[in-house]
């Protein structure tokens, strides 16, 4: 009995830690080097130099109400409370990756129906936003240029 029980315990412990490591980004499937760059693509045609225009910064033209539920990231050492820190750091291409990755950690999910989570649906989280995502992206002139650059870039994935 006394072996039972600290089975229990031990796979208790290895499903916090799994649980824990997966809610700090630590996991988001399929969103690999290649997804960034056609995220990228999308959004500027992954123009590096991109500064800011009508609220939106950076190679994937984040907006600061993005910035702020993707959870805030900025440079280390920077402080999220300082006025350009979320615009510095979406301007960075590194940086805004990890904006990128807290805001699909929070959002992403099967946006399209096909039983995968995979690149095409963070690029329809990022398009329709995250409580939106399921919205079909070809009803919108922005959004049928997003699905045209999208189909520019699927070849690297």
């Amino acid at each position: 009995m006394e072996s039972r029980f600290q089975l229990a315990i031990l796979v208790c412990i290895l499903t916090y830690i799994t649980l824990w490591n997966n809610s700090n980004g630590l996991f988001i499937p399929n969103l690999t080097e290649a997804c960034y760059r056609c995220l990228c693509h999308v959004s500027t045609k992954c123009d590096q130099s991109h500064g800011c225009t009508a609220g939106y910064c950076g190679p994937f033209n984040i907006s600061r109400v993005y910035w702020v539920d993707s959870g805030r990231v900025v440079f280390p050492e920077d402080d999220p409370e300082r006025n350009h820190a979320w615009e510095d750091c979406a301007r960075n291409y590194h940086c805004s990756q990890k904006i990128i990755e807290g805001y699909l950690q929070r959002f992403g999910k099967d946006c399209n129906g096909d039983g995968v989570t995979d690149c095409f649906d963070y690029m329809m989280v990022n398009g329709n936003g995250g409580y939106g995502c399921t919205a079909p992206l070809n009803r919108s002139a922005n959004g049928q240029r997003w699905l045209a650059r999208y189909e520019e870039c699927k070849h690297s994935l």
